[in-house]
């Protein structure tokens, strides 16, 4: 999404985040492997470690906020990250469907085991607005991200609409480019966080 297909490289200090056209470092196992269509077959525990190193060995430079995108779900990745990095809080990222909403729940209480504080939950494909009628439309059905946030005490949500334009950016490594106010809620939190 952000157009960036360079190899990891580093020396005896460590690894090199590759950077965005904006100046957003970052690093990922695809940026580690021969070919980036190669699959990563790897059990669990070896992508944790991975994640572990991630934080451990990459020269991340003056760094306000950083991101480390688990998998869904309450395995290995997400438990190492847990216990290994200094998380001041997540945010749990969903879709509307029904089944969905259990994998959040589970993901919540996971937090609350671990004593990490959930930020604000973000639902990704909310909605979709026809460009001809006006009318919204919930084609993974209706949302039900508010109960959830509201039972579990969580104070920030954020819906994301399905948006040809947003895809159309992220195909083409351009997700920099994308304006809208979608997250700005989850955008505040944070920075006030990064201030303290």
């Amino acid at each position: 999404m952000f157009g960036v297909h360079d190899k990891a490289t580093g020396d005896e200090r460590g690894i090199f985040p590759a950077v965005s056209p904006k100046g957003v470092e970052m690093m990922s196992i695809n940026m580690m492997l021969p070919d980036e269509t190669d699959p990563v077959v790897w059990r669990g525990p070896i992508l944790a470690g991975t994640v572990k190193q991630f934080w451990t060995d990459v020269m991340w430079g003056d760094v306000d906020l950083m991101f480390v995108d688990c998998p869904p779900g309450t395995g290995d990745v997400p438990l190492t990250v847990f216990q290994s990095i200094p998380v001041d809080g997540i945010i749990v990222v969903t879709s509307p469907q029904e089944l969905v909403s259990m994998i959040v729940e589970k993901a919540v209480k996971m937090a609350g085991m671990m004593k990490v504080p959930v930020f604000g939950l973000v639902e990704n494909m909310s909605y979709f607005v026809c460009p001809d009628c006006g009318h919204r439309h919930s084609i993974y059905g209706e949302s039900h991200i508010e109960e959830t946030a509201k039972a579990r005490g969580i104070g920030r949500v954020a819906k994301i609409p399905i948006l040809p334009e947003l895809s159309a950016l992220c195909d083409a490594g351009r997700i920099e480019d994308f304006e809208g106010d979608f997250l700005d809620s989850m955008a505040d939190a944070l920075k006030e966080l990064a201030e303290k």
